[in-house]
This record gives C-alpha cells, sequence and structure tokens, in this order.
C-alpha cells in the first residue's frame, strides 16, 4: 500500500523575502534570524528592567561615563559590543561576554555592588538563547525623549473611530456575494490576481462542520447536503450549525486559550472552587450569542452587575482563576510585595491584550516603548486588579448558603483544634474522637453541605506588611475591605513607590480618564472597554475571529494593535466589519454569518500556480487557506468515526488518558503546574499565560505519537470492531465504509485498489489484524490531519 504522509509539509515562512531584507537593513535584528512583536514584548517586561537597574548607569546614553565603550541600551550598541568586543552571541549564552560577566565566571564580573539573583541570571540568560532580540534602537531613542505626546498617538490607526466603508469599484464582477468580498477583490485586482473558483459541496461542508463545530459531518450530513439542489440549502447549513450545542464547545476552547483556562490551579490556594463552571459558562454563553460587550462585562465584574444571579458567578474565571505564585511568608515582605505586583502585572497583561490587543504590561518599569501607554496608565489599571480578591463563592442565593457558611465555619475551627491537639503528649486521642465526631455530626446535619463553589472575586485589598517589627519576623498577608491606589512603582519595584496613581482607564482611549469610584473599579474598566475603546475592542474580536476561519489575520498579530505589531492588510475591511459589528449588537454569531455566506470564505484551496506565484503567503485571500485540525479536532473526530464520541455537554473534567475517557478533549483535564505530556506534544497553549493563537509544530515526537501512541492504536481498533459490526466479511465495503467515516466521501478506484492490495491475507496476520494496521494508516494520513 501507498506510503501515507503522517506529516505536513513545512509551513510557508511568515515574513517575505523582501520583509527580511528590509528589517535587516533598518537593523530590527541583533543576531540572524527573525523577531517578532512578543519577543520585543518580552525583552521590555523582562530584560530591559534589569539592563535599566543595574547596567545603564554606566553603559548608556545617559552614563556619565561610558565605561568599556559598551551600551546596552540600543540594539547597535549589544551587537558592536564594547572595548572587549562582542557582548552577546545571540543563541550561545556560554559564549557571550556578558552571561559571563553577570554569572561572575571571568575576570570580568558585574554589576559591581553584587552579583545578580538567580531569577535574573535565568532571565538574561534565557534572553540571549532565545536569540537576544532588541526592539528597533531609533524608535527606541525616540520613545525616551520626554513626555508621551497622547494627542499624537491617538492618530494611530488602531485608536481611530471606525465607520461603514463605502464599497470599493470592482468593475462589475459579480463574485462578491456579501460586502466583505467587495473589499477583498478590489485588493485582488489592485495585485493583479483573480479568485479561485468555490470550492466543491463537500469540501465545504467538512470546512464548515470543523469551523463551527470542531466536529466532522456524519455521511448522513454529506449525502443529505449533496443531493439538497434548493438555493438555500448552504445558508440553511450555515444556522443548523450556528444552532448547534457543539458551536459552544468548539468556540469555548478558542476562547480558553485566551483566558489561560485550567481546572487545576496551584495547590496552595486551598480551594475548592470547581474550575470547570468558567468552562461551561462560557460554552453556554457562546451558544446563547451573549453579545460581546455584555461578554466581556461579565467576565470582569458580573458581581457588580445590577442584572447579574449567581448563576453568572463563573464568568469571573477569567480574573479568578489566574495563575498565582508562591508566597513564603516567612521570607521578608519586601521580596513578597514583588511576587504579589508580579500577579498583578499578571492580570494587567491577560486583560489589555485578551480585550484590546495592546501590551500595557510593558509600561510597569517605564513608559511604553513604542505605544502610547504611560507607566501611570499601567497602574491605573494594576490597582484595579489590586483591589480585588480571588475567592468562592456559592451557585445559590447567599440567604441559603448562610447555613453552610456557618457549618464550613465551624468545621475549620474543629479542624484547628484537632491539628492542635495532635502535637500535645500524651497524645488525647479521646478528645479528638470527640472533635471528629462533631464535624461528622455537623457536615451530615447541614443540608447541602458540599454544594459546590465557583471561582469568584470579592472587592478586597491585599497589604503585604512585616510579621513583626524587623524584616527577619517574616510577612503577612491582610484583606481589607476596601478598594486601593497603587504607586507608580520606581522601575517597577514595588520597594521604591513613587506617586500614587487614581484607578481609571488608559489615556489614549479616553480623552481626560476620569477616576474609578465604585469599589475596585472592575465595571467601570469594563464599561471603558466597550465603550471608551469600543473601535479598539470590536477591531481586536474581529481580526480574532478572521484569523481562526482564515488562518491568519487581517492584522496577524492578534493580541498587539500597537505600533510593533501588524498593519492590517485590508484596513478598510477591518474597520467595515467592526462598524457592523457594533451596529449588529456584538453578535459573534452574525459575525460568523458574514464571514461563512462570503465568497471569499468559501474558496477552494486548489489555486492555479499563478496564484502561488504571486501570492505565497496569501495575504491577498486569492484562494483558501489548507488547515491542520488542532489536537482536540484529531481526537475527537476519531471518537466519532469510531461511534464512540460521548457528547454530554459540560461537567467536571476527566484525565485526557484515562481509561474509557470518550469525552470531546474540551473536557479533558488541564493542570496549570503538572501539563498532559499528550497535550504538549501537540501544540495545547500554556495554561499559564494568554495565547492568542495556535502555532502547529511539526516535531519527532509527534510522529511517533501517532505511529506507536495508545490512542491512535486504541481508536485504530475500535474502528475495526466498527467495521466488522456494520460491514462484516466485505473488505471493499470495510474500505469505503471508512473513507465516508474519515474523509466524508467514497474512495477513488485507485484508493480502493490499494487498499484492497493491502487487506489480502497474509502468512503472519490475520484479516483482522491487517483492517486495523490499514485504519491506523488512514487515521494518521494528511487527509484526516487538514482540511481543505
Amino acid at each position: 500500500m501507498a506510503d501515507p504522509a503522517f506529516l505536513p509539509p513545512p509551513a510557508t515562512p511568515a515574513m517575505s523575502r523582501i520583509a527580511k531584507r528590509l528589517i535587516v537593513l533598518l537593523g530590527l535584528l541583533v543576531v540572524h534570524g527573525t523577531v517578532n512583536a512578543d519577543d520585543y514584548e518580552t525583552f521590555e517586561r523582562k530584560v530591559r528592567p534589569l539592563l535599566v537597574e543595574h547596567c545603564y548607569e554606566c553603559h548608556s546614553a545617559g552614563a556619565k561615563t561610558l565605561h568599556g565603550g559598551l551600551r546596552l541600551d540600543t540594539a547597535e550598541g549589544v551587537r558592536q559590543g564594547g572595548d572587549s568586543g562582542s557582548a552577546v552571541v545571540a543563541g550561545k549564552p556560554d559564549e557571550s561576554l556578558l552571561i559571563e560577566t553577570v554569572r561572575y565566571d571571568g575576570d570580568i564580573q558585574m554589576p559591581p555592588d553584587g552579583k545578580l539573583d538567580a531569577d535574573d541570571l535565568a532571565t538574561l540568560t534565557n534572553w540571549v538563547r532565545q536569540g537576544a532580540a532588541f526592539p528597533p534602537s531609533e524608535q527606541t531613542e525616540q520613545a525616551r525623549h520626554g513626555a508621551i505626546d497622547f494627542d499624537e498617538g491617538r492618530r494611530f490607526w488602531s485608536f481611530q473611530p471606525v465607520q461603514r466603508q463605502p464599497l470599493p469599484d470592482v468593475g462589475g464582477s459579480d463574485w462578491p456575494q456579501t460586502r466583505l468580498d467587495s473589499f477583498v477583490l478590489a485588493a485582488m485586482q489592485r495585485q493583479g490576481l483573480a479568485p479561485t473558483e468555490r470550492a466543491d459541496r463537500v469540501t465545504l461542508l467538512r470546512r464548515l462542520c470543523f469551523d463551527l463545530t470542531g466536529l466532522p459531518p456524519t455521511p448522513a450530513m454529506v449525502g443529505d447536503f449533496v443531493q439538497d439542489e434548493s438555493p438555500d440549502a448552504y445558508r440553511r447549513l450555515v444556522e443548523r450549525l450556528l444552532d448547534s450545542p457543539q458551536y459552544g464547545e468548539k468556540w469555548g476552547r478558542w476562547w480558553l486559550d485566551m483566558a489561560r483556562y485550567t481546572d487545576r490551579t496551584a495547590s496552595w490556594l486551598y480551594q475548592t472552587g470547581q474550575s470547570h463552571f468558567y468552562r461551561d459558562w462560557v460554552v453556554d454563553a457562546l451558544n446563547q450569542d451573549m453579545p460581546y460587550d455584555d461578554f466581556v462585562r461579565r467576565q470582569l465584574a458580573t458581581d457588580l452587575m445590577p442584572e447579574t444571579e449567581p448563576s453568572d458567578l463563573p464568568a469571573l474565571g477569567f480574573i479568578s482563576l489566574s495563575p498565582t505564585y508562591w508566597k513564603e511568608l516567612k521570607l521578608p515582605c519586601e521580596i513578597i510585595k514583588v511576587i504579589v505586583a508580579d500577579e498583578w502585572e499578571e492580570r494587567v497583561d491577560a486583560v489589555s491584550r485578551t480585550f484590546l490587543g495592546l501590551t500595557v504590561a510593558c509600561a510597569r518599569c517605564h513608559d511604553h516603548k513604542f505605544d502610547p501607554i504611560s507607566t501611570e496608565d499601567y497602574y491605573a489599571l494594576a490597582g484595579i486588579f489590586a483591589s480585588c480578591r480571588q475567592v468562592e463563592r456559592p451557585l445559590v442565593p447567599e440567604e441559603e448558603y448562610e447555613p453552610v457558611r456557618r457549618a464550613r465555619e465551624r468545621v475549620a475551627e474543629l479542624e484547628a483544634e484537632i491539628t492542635k491537639r495532635k502535637r500535645e503528649k500524651p497524645l488525647p486521642t479521646e478528645t479528638i474522637e470527640k472533635l471528629t465526631a462533631e464535624i461528622q455530626s455537623i457536615k451530615a446535619s447541614t443540608p447541602q453541605y458540599d454544594m459546590p463553589m465557583a471561582n469568584a472575586l470579592s472587592e478586597e485589598s491585599l497589604f503585604v506588611v512585616r510579621a513583626g517589627k524587623t524584616a527577619q519576623d517574616g510577612t503577612k498577608l491582610e484583606y481589607r475591605a476596601q478598594s486601593r491606589d497603587l504607586p507608580a512603582f520606581i522601575r517597577g519595584n514595588p520597594n521604591r513607590p513613587g506617586n500614587i496613581v487614581p484607578r481609571r482607564f488608559l489615556t489614549v482611549l479616553a480623552e481626560q480618564p476620569e477616576p474609578y469610584q465604585n469599589g475596585s473599579g472592575r465595571l467601570e474598566l469594563a464599561e471603558s472597554i466597550v465603550t471608551e475603546a469600543a473601535p479598539l475592542t470590536a477591531r481586536v474580536i474581529v481580526n480574532r475571529i478572521w484569523l481562526a476561519h482564515f488562518g491568519t489575520g487581517l492584522v496577524d498579530t492578534p493580541s498587539n494593535f500597537g505600533t510593533q505589531g501588524s498593519r492590517p492588510s485590508h484596513p478598510e475591511l477591518l474597520d467595515d466589519l467592526a462598524a457592523h459589528f457594533i451596529d449588529s449588537g456584538w453578535s459573534l454569531k452574525q459575525l460568523h454569518r458574514q464571514i461563512l455566506l462570503s465568497a471569499t470564505w468559501q474558496q477552494s484551496s486548489s489555486a492555479a500556480a499563478e496564484s502561488f506565484q504571486r501570492d505565497p503567503e496569501n495575504r491577498w485571500l486569492s484562494r483558501m487557506n489548507q488547515r491542520r485540525l488542532t489536537f482536540e479536532e484529531w481526537r475527537d473526530s476519531m471518537l466519532m468515526a469510531t461511534d464512540e464520541l460521548t457528547q454530554v455537554i459540560g461537567g467536571p473534567s476527566i484525565d485526557l488518558d484515562a481509561n474509557g475517557n470518550r469525552r470531546r478533549t474540551l473536557y479533558a483535564t488541564v493542570h496549570r503546574r503538572d501539563m498532559s505530556p499528550t497535550l504538549m506534544v501537540h501544540d495545547f497553549p500554556d495554561p499559564t499565560q494568554h495565547s492568542p493563537k495556535r502555532t502547529p509544530t511539526i516535531t519527532a515526537l509527534q510522529g511517533l505519537y501517532a505511529l506507536n501512541g495508545p490512542l491512535l492504536l486504541n481508536q485504530s481498533q475500535s474502528l475495526v470492531t466498527r467495521l466488522e459490526r456494520e460491514v462484516p466479511h466485505d473488505p471493499a465495503a470495510q474500505i469505503d465504509r471508512l473513507y465516508w467515516l474519515l474523509f466524508s466521501r467514497p474512495p477513488d478506484d485507485r484508493e480502493l485498489r490499494i487498499g484492497m492490495q493491502f487487506l489480502k491475507p497474509a502468512d503472519n496476520d490475520s484479516p483482522a489484524t491487517r483492517l486495523q494496521q490499514y485504519a491506523h494508516a488512514l487515521l494518521v494520513s494528511n487527509q484526516a490531519l487538514f482540511v481543505e
């Protein structure tokens, strides 16, 4: 039989040759290779603050005396090095003089006032190992002079108002089916390109099902759609899939990538809250087509909204499931303050990147080097998250929960007493037994004692204080029922407070941002995001939906709409879609309809050679992009083919590799600090941070998993079981059934001939073994991994 192609060909580079040459000419690279906005963001958030604090006094333009001829405040300075030669060998920290120096490994030992701590050393070492990306020095120099000009900053394209755009002239073409097609066609025509023909009906059906539900069509669906000759057959199919419960599951996982969702939070939180309530809330909200502006409000502040119910509280999981860091309270409070400030930074980063497409966290230590975001702006937002606490809250009214609360408090007191008694000698066994019996009695007599709790928030501020009079006495964490404004920490260090900054919105997005007055300000922040920042917010979410459907965004840096992000390929189209999105009541399903009913999305992915030559990256959308399935889609489609998929919506998670796990992969347990190796191998996003898009990789481990992993072995055997039940003792019919189940089509003559040849009885293999091997090969073929 033909050797199946287990892995796809290398992806087209994301940057054209011309763009690469321009980057080199402009001096945007410290080393050979390419960098992106995320590399720069990492530098600004983690590396530059270290250089500022420990190096710039002697190695920058502002140094009174430039020591050793070395500047570390520009890309050129880092690249050229100083009197002792090159400072950095990108990708090779062990060969870099800078790393040798800060490690105190050589004759030169810096900084002179003491060696950096282990975490700082690791940050610098990793920066060099990953390519030593350093932002463009010319822009950095410009940003360093004087205060931010917010009026000038507001002129940047992503901060401008949105409005419906006039349709461009496309020469009377009858190709456009929706407004967006006219914008796409006009761009094609300017590039000398023409659209590709419409994909065939089976391809469209398969593409549509995976795009909207993450599942393949059944053979019955294929037959019904192909035979339906009514002119609105495709439109009705779109509506049917948008109304499917599986729509919310597919797009819920898409949102959870950005929300850095986890089923298992840090063990030191001592919470019993059920993370899956947030996941299920997202799925339900998307299925109901909750207006996106309300979707934003509820995730930031549903508990502060007047029209809210206890069942809405899980929405707060976006913040309450945020990563938290261990705080060893025996350490001085100066250290714990830094850890807490890092947590606030994470919240600011996740919220600003997810909803606004801005890297506000880059302004923690200094004004943003590229965007009109000041340090004061950063601390105005950080104060909001410093004024709320991660807690558990019941999914019932407070009066119903009150007896449970009292019972749990009493049990906690008794358990503390038991712990205390166990330290006594001789051991007071009788007393301990009495206390234990009382605990059991309270639990048994309290209805709903074990009621589930949602991860939520309360309006409390955290203060880090000394536990005693000296630093050696350790640290105490105090939660106070009040909001707080933070000082602007000098160079991001909470032990060097500056001026107090009132909680408010970003200056560039509000003409004169007023201080928030209502509690923490979470609800006011949400309102600002969907009102004052509505044009930006709409552009960001429209672009995310577009990227999910086409594989590339109109802006290909979906979480960076600042100056270091990509410029839109079709700016008029993005504005037109964003304006219509707002006018339609922020309906995500309406946005899906616009895209899926377009001639642009319905194009074939098989285009003429000229299309690939003129536009290899398909920036101008003259064809559809092939798409590799996510691991979730691949696994779910296998379970569906074997007729073993359990399609129950919601509920607690289950270990991915647990025996008998036949649920959709959405419900596999995500453990933030002990990730499933299977998920990690297959490009699952890191649940410790916001993930704007999946980055497909091609690795040997993926190939080995496909050949030898238990999932593929079990599913190929389950396919055999289904075939022997439905079409026993008929190899030709079994091959035909396999192709319908896996590829939504019958095999062609060549494929049937190859299959029949392979399934011929062999001396050492039983027919069932040969069929299992054949099914396994089809499961890992490109046809099973890609959507045309």
